[in-house]
């Protein structure tokens, strides 16, 4: 605001209230009462909800004070409303009818609309209360017709808690369910009515036969009951628990939640009497003479704001003149600042630009770089991987053969650290495909223990392994993320601890029927990490501090990786930590318990009849001398005949001069690519199988690579049990077909 407006504005308001006029001082104490009144009825609503009816009472006698003085209409109409709820709660209906019904009245006739639509949610409660479903279900549609036309998200959640009460009370309890999900989509984490949903949702899951749903639901019911104080909902929610436990047939757990139930109701039964009944109507039936006596002091004032007017009308009309005539001066002035502005504002939209162009760029830049570097870096890893495979089938020493375990291992687990690493913000997009098949769990975890052996040893370091045995054999879930969140933990306490000691542990928390919930804790006695960088230790490249960065080494990239990973599996990490004295990283999982083994890839590759593969001539169309040589060598260990073509226009010349039963085709190749070859073969060739065989990164691009002729894909470094059954798969099509 320019100089000489605020000067306007200053003598505005020195004509109007020369010495502080009264009408002044009225309208800022009119606004003063106001905004107190409002406060003394959001602090009885408060009393209400954790069951303080005395409190509650003291702050409607106090807003009802303001009120009388006040004269107004509206905040009458509230307070009828607070306190048809307080008897609500008290269990005295007719007379919470009696005040909400007149509190409608009012604010019908007021016109107030917002407060209208409150009201009548509240008088839906009753409704659905006392039976009466049909009047209960006119009162939501007003209501909800209200809302709809001020937007008030509170009421929302309010209406859908009513709305799933209604439909369960008409044993609709999908309809029921559905209002309780939408109520929660909306409400704050200390909102009351979410409290109340989340309640009510667990009671109509337990209806639908959810349980382990409703398990989650009702603990989290309680956790916020606990926290905010709310003693009767915290009542409720033992008694749902009490509810849960006898359907799982755990009759002591049932039991002990169904006394904490009745020590609650108990100590809040007291405050549900008559007496508190009765002290609401001594102190609330204000005497109707004191409203007069109030109404006549309202007349006084205002005719001596109007005397008062009429005095500074023509004070009024002086002033006027002058200011029109400083106005005008200011807004001359104003035009200048406005156009310099605006020039200013142009050059500043056009740096903008030009800045949001060098962006795009860059973002195009570094997407074509990760897919460059994919490839590259994808590429020697398909040589380790397929050597390692050919040595461990050339017959090695037991003590050979554990390493080349460990190096396989190693090798799967760096293929897929590549991937988290060049797809970071894919992964924190929550774009990462979840896999969902059988492993053993014990087995996997002895396995990361292995390959980090020897870190561990080098740095002088003890692992000490504690698996519950109560955990089932076999679990259904992504067992590789299992092992990328252990790897980076496990790798972190070693790299950070000397000499000491490091404690992996997995217990069992709680088995509801196939369901099985894991506490996993890495904990070590390491350098520790301060409690200052305890909250940025999770953001991508940081460390505990520069000298650590120095000491250690490390990119900074594993915690925020275990972090993403947890948030992908509906987990987070949890930290303690003291400096010098170590650290504890914790979390918890949900896995499927299975009875019987799945049929995983390994086991599905020792189905395989290897001897109809045998004499079958493929083709491999590979530019990488080291790879042709790894894939070939792999497929004649099974007799089956191999030729090699170094492009793609090698591929088609041969595709043309002989009979092969299958081609294996690399993508990114000199010359033309491997879609491009594909697409020409099958010009003249539709029958043959062909197999991408990649090292791109696979997302969402796989219709790509069917519609141009590809019969299936294998990414690369691949797995060889995944890579046989493919082509059996391609071959036995083929055959079956002719």
């Amino acid at each position: 605001m320019p100089v000489l407006t605020k000067h306007f504005v200053f003598i505005i308001v020195l004509l109007f209230c020369p010495k502080t006029p009264s009408f002044c001082k009225d309208n800022l104490a009119n606004n003063k009462i106001k905004d107190s009144l409002d406060l003394h009825l959001k602090n009885a609503s408060y009393s209400i909800n954790r069951t303080r009816a005395d409190q509650a009472i003291s702050y409607i006698i106090s807003a009802k004070k303001l009120a009388i003085r006040d004269q107004d209409r509206k905040s009458f109409a509230k307070i009828n409303h607070v306190l048809g709820q307080l008897y609500y709660r008290l269990g005295n209906y007719q007379k919470a009818e009696e005040q909400v019904l007149t509190a409608i009245k009012i604010q019908e006739k007021e016109k107030d609309e917002p407060a209208l639509a409150v009201s009548y949610n509240t008088y839906a409660s009753l409704h659905i209360t006392l039976q009466e479903y049909e009047d209960a279900k006119k009162m939501l549609n007003k209501a909800s017709e209200l809302e709809n036309k001020h937007s008030n998200p509170l009421l929302r959640s309010a209406i859908y808690l009513n709305s799933g009460l209604l439909a369960r009370k008409r044993k609709n309890t999908p309809e029921a369910l559905k209002h309780f999900n939408e109520g929660i989509a909306i409400s704050t984490t200390e909102d009351y009515n979410k409290n109340l949903l989340l309640l009510n949702k667990a009671l109509t899951e337990i209806d639908l036969n959810q349980l382990d749903s409703a398990f989650l639901t009702n603990t989290a019911a309680l956790e916020i009951s606990k926290k905010s104080d709310w003693k009767e909902l915290a009542a409720y929610a033992h008694k749902t628990f009490s509810i849960l436990h006898e359907l799982q047939g755990d009759s002591i757990t049932s039991l002990a939640h169904l006394k904490s139930y009745l020590q609650i109701s108990d100590s809040l039964s007291t405050l549900k009497n008559n007496f508190i009944t009765n002290e609401i109507s001594t102190h609330l039936s204000l005497n109707d003479n004191n409203i007069t006596i109030e109404e006549l002091t309202e007349e006084n004032i205002q005719q001596q704001r109007t005397l008062k007017l009429g005095r500074l009308t023509t004070i009024l009309s002086i002033a006027l003149i002058t200011i029109l005539s400083l106005l005008t001066l200011s807004l001359y002035k104003n035009n200048n600042l406005r156009a310099r502005a605006n020039e200013l504002l142009q050059n500043k939209n056009a740096e903008l630009l030009l800045a949001k162009e060098n962006a795009e760029r860059a973002s195009e830049a570094k997407v074509q770089f990760l897919s460059t570097i994919t490839h590259e870096l994808r590429t020697p890893l398909y040589a380790v991987t397929g050597l390692t495979h050919l040595l461990l089938e050339e017959s090695p020493t037991p003590n050979q053969k554990e390493h080349l375990n460990s190096l396989k291992f190693s090798g799967e687990y760096l293929l897929s650290l590549i991937n988290n690493i060049l797809d970071l913000n894919k992964l924190e997009a929550n774009k990462v495909e979840i896999e969902n098949i059988s492993f053993n769990l014990k087995k996997r975890i002895n396995d990361v223990l292995i390959a980090l052996g020897k870190s561990a040893k080098d740095r002088k370091n003890t692992l000490h392994y504690q698996f519950d045995e109560q955990i089932p054999a076999r679990l259904k879930g992504d067992p590789l993320k299992v092992s990328q969140i252990l790897i980076n933990l496990i790798g972190n306490s070693i790299k950070f601890t000397h000499n000491g000691d490091i404690w992996i542990r997995v217990k069992l928390l709680n088995k509801l029927k196939n369901k099985v919930f894991l506490h996993f804790e890495v904990e070590d006695n390491g350098v520790g990490i301060s409690e200052k960088k305890q909250h940025s230790i999770f953001e991508n490249f940081t460390q505990g501090s520069i000298q650590i960065n120095r000491k250690f080494g490390g990119t900074g990239l594993g915690l925020p990786i275990v972090k993403n990973l947890l948030n992908l599996l509906n987990s987070d990490i949890k930290l303690e930590s003291e400096l010098n004295k170590g650290s504890k990283f914790s979390f918890n999982l949900e896995f499927e318990a299975l009875q019987k083994l799945s049929n995983t890839h390994k086991e599905e590759a020792k189905q395989i009849d290897y001897n109809k593969m045998a004499n079958k001539h493929i083709l491999i169309v590979e530019d990488n001398k080291i790879n042709q040589l790894i894939t070939r060598k792999i497929l004649e260990k099974h007799q089956i005949k191999c030729d090699v073509a170094d492009n793609g226009h090698l591929a088609i010349e041969k595709t043309i001069k002989s009979d092969f039963d299958l081609i294996l085709m690399d993508i990114h190749m000199p010359g033309i690519s491997g879609i491009e070859a594909t697409k020409k073969i099958r010009t003249f060739n539709k029958d043959i199988p062909i197999i991408a065989l990649t090292a791109v990164t696979l997302d969402d691009n796989l219709d790509e690579f069917f519609t141009n002729g590809f019969n299936d894909i294998i990414p690369k470094p691949y797995k060889t049990d995944e890579f046989f059954i493919k082509i059996n798969k391609a071959l036995s099509k083929k055959y079956s077909e002719i």
